[in-house]
């Protein structure tokens, strides 16, 4: 591996000649700043499908379950109780109010799900809720869900933000003025900020910076308390030494992949994706990237899940055997292309694979955009090879709405075009099973094939960061890099 020709560039020399005096807004303890590379893309939880949209409607939006840190369902607003193998009832158990006054009600809770289910409103979540027959509100207080089929899981599929009947009813635009009874209330948005409010008065505001240089500079002048991730791993260690900063990890859960176009005719060879699964070192990307700050991944799942496959760590890098398998597809030397977005650190790790690929006989063309054509070029299939990674993952189900050969956007997240029968059969065969312990043994099998056939090449979890100012206290870090940590976060003078 040829890391050291790429030139890992330190950045500790040029940052600290700029001026840094500290902004006044550092001193404001009404305001928190966070700086995002982009703003969220919807503020809609029945359309939201990136990560910084689902971490930011957590603040505006509660759901009937949530998850505790072993990713088993358990209640939010509401209890469940099931009736028969078809039959889910749902008890609230808290009522918050929605910014009008009104709490929220069983109504609103049929509500949100029967505007989620209707084809009309074109909602990505839909696939995975389709087998929901019938949601009728009983009282202000108890819904019964009616399926199609029995389906285990189905308490923890039911973790999206409800919406008010009544404003369902207007069709009202939740993406222009989120209307929640989540802990914050939405108070603005422009071109380059989202601004919340928590119920203590504090804003809470999410700013556009999207040179991670930039974010690094403003953090230290107090024009930004905090960013989570998105840094290189100099700018990371270089944050790290500097006195009015300091960095907070935890281990993280999210799963980076490389993805395939199934539709093309030389990824559509299984061969194929196997040379390049093996024409990748993992092992001394992590180490020259994340310094340890990051694991190996064998699947979507993370080893701690109770339905992951924890002994299969993905393909070994095996240069050798990558251009024998690339030869035994009939191809002497292969080019393809590959997308991502132009965030340095993705950049660099896309200058990474082509050299490894380039040892092995693939010619990788790196095609970099900003962040909404990149994404949306994925959701069309438009791309050969691209990278993402899928964040806070926690129910299983994620196998069906990402690897069914009946989710191909906008149904679901089948972006590669994936299709293969047995995995269909394993997929419903474990929505279906009744125990937990049928259900682990076939996603485990699910798994396997997954794994056989090559469906994406899992790359790794990377741990969760951020880099804040020292008079922030009390801002806690997830697994699964949810923003909460802002509802109890506090600014005193730094």
């Amino acid at each position: 591996m040829r890391l050291t020709r790429r030139g890992l560039v330190t950045l500790t020399v040029s940052l600290p000649m700029v001026g840094c005096d500290a902004s006044p807004a550092a001193a404001d303890p009404w305001t928190i700043r966070m700086g995002v590379a982009n703003l969220p893309g919807r503020l809609n939880p029945i359309y939201a499908t990136d990560a910084l949209s689902s971490r930011i409607n957590r603040l505006l939006y509660r759901a009937l379950t949530d998850f505790d840190q072993t990713l088993r369902p358990v209640p939010d607003l509401a209890r469940w109780q099931q009736l028969d193998s078809l039959s889910w009832q749902f008890e609230l158990i808290d009522r918050p109010r929605f910014p009008d006054g009104q709490r929220v009600s069983a109504q609103d809770v049929a509500a949100t799900y029967r505007h989620l289910l209707h084809p009309a409103t074109g909602s990505p979540l839909r696939g995975s809720l389709a087998h929901i027959r019938q949601v009728v509100a009983l009282s202000a207080h108890r819904v019964r869900f009616r399926l199609q089929r029995p389906d285990p899981l189905f308490p923890e599929r039911l973790n999206i933000g409800i919406l008010p009947a009544r404003l369902l009813a207007q069709g009202h635009d939740f993406d222009a003025q989120p209307f929640g009874c989540g802990p914050c209330r939405f108070a603005h948005r422009d071109a380059q900020q989202v601004t919340l409010r928590r119920p203590d008065g504090v804003s809470l505001q999410f700013v556009r910076v999207k040179d991670p240089l930039v974010q690094v500079l403003k953090l230290r002048k107090g024009e930004l308390d905090l960013v989570q991730g998105g840094l290189s791993p100099e700018l990371v260690n270089y944050c790290a030494h500097r006195p009015e900063l300091r960095v907070a990890w935890h281990r993280g859960t999210n799963f980076a992949y490389l993805g395939f176009n199934f539709r093309d005719a030389a990824l559509r060879q299984l061969p194929v994706r196997r040379a390049i699964a093996h024409g990748i070192d993992r092992e001394a990307i992590v180490r020259a990237f994340f310094h340890g700050h990051a694991q190996l991944a064998g699947s979507l799942l993370a080893p701690t899940h109770w339905a992951a496959l924890s002994d299969w760590r993905g393909y070994e890098y095996d240069p050798e055997r990558a251009r024998m398998l690339l030869h035994q597809a009939g191809f002497k030397r292969l080019r393809l292309s590959y997308k991502t977005s132009a965030n340095p650190l993705r950049l660099r790790l896309a200058a990474v694979y082509q050299d490894m690929l380039q040892d092995c006989g693939i010619d990788l063309e790196i095609q970099s955009f900003d962040w909404g054509t990149f994404y949306g070029d994925i959701k069309q299939g438009r791309f050969q090879l691209y990278s993402l990674a899928w964040v806070g993952v926690k129910s299983p189900d994620i196998f069906q709405y990402v690897f069914h050969s009946s989710m191909t956007p906008p149904a679901g997240a089948n972006r590669g075009r994936y299709r293969d029968a047995q995995v269909d059969r394993l997929i419903e065969a474990a929505l279906q099973a009744p125990t937990e312990a049928q259900q682990r043994k076939l996603y485990h099998a699910l798994q396997r094939r997954l794994a056989e056939t090559v469906a994406v090449v899992p790359l790794w979890y990377e741990d969760q960061y951020a880099v804040m100012r020292q008079g922030l206290q009390g801002y806690r870090l997830y697994a699964d890099g949810r923003y909460d940590g802002l509802l109890s976060a506090t600014k005193g003078f730094s």
